[in-house]
């Protein structure tokens, strides 16, 4: 199942600067997700991060890690954010961030579903350039009704 920015929106609340998953390049309902994040100099974080050796902060690499898994829990339950969902990132273990990401790279933004009781899901997450390892995590998220 593919996914354009224009699904991605119906399935994500975040805007720009803030929504970080460019495309959806698989996903099996319940199991995993494979997206993508095209870096460019044009990020807003880029001005301040670091303005002579511009690399993306690795906490927006779990950010995006973060949706991506997002998408695929909205995607299985069949929830959207206009129906008032909203999937909160609520924590992580076993962060590694391997390498930095710099402009013109492309995020592989990967997530696995670890368990999903409740409202609470547990993804292992991977983002890798060119089949290198960037990051991985194991990232917690709290599905909620909000009004």
């Amino acid at each position: 199942m593919v996914m354009d920015i224009n699904e991605i929106r119906e399935y994500l609340p975040h805007r720009y600067p803030f929504l970080l998953v460019d495309r959806v390049v698989e996903l099996e309902l319940g199991e995993s997700i494979v997206a993508r994040k095209n870096v460019s100099i044009n990020e807003p974080f880029f001005n301040g991060h670091f303005p002579h050796h511009p690399i993306m902060p690795g906490v927006l690499i779990i950010e995006a890690l973060a949706q991506a898994a997002g998408i695929l829990g909205f995607k299985t339950v069949n929830k959207l954010p206009r129906d008032g969902y909203v999937y909160y990132y609520v924590g992580s273990d076993n962060v590694r961030l391997k390498r930095p990401v710099m402009p013109g790279d492309q995020l592989r933004l990967e997530a696995r579903v670890i368990f999903a009781k409740r409202s609470i899901w547990k993804f292992a997450c991977r983002a890798t350039v060119d089949n290198e390892l960037v990051c991985e995590a194991d990232i917690i998220c709290a599905e909620r009704k909000v009004a």
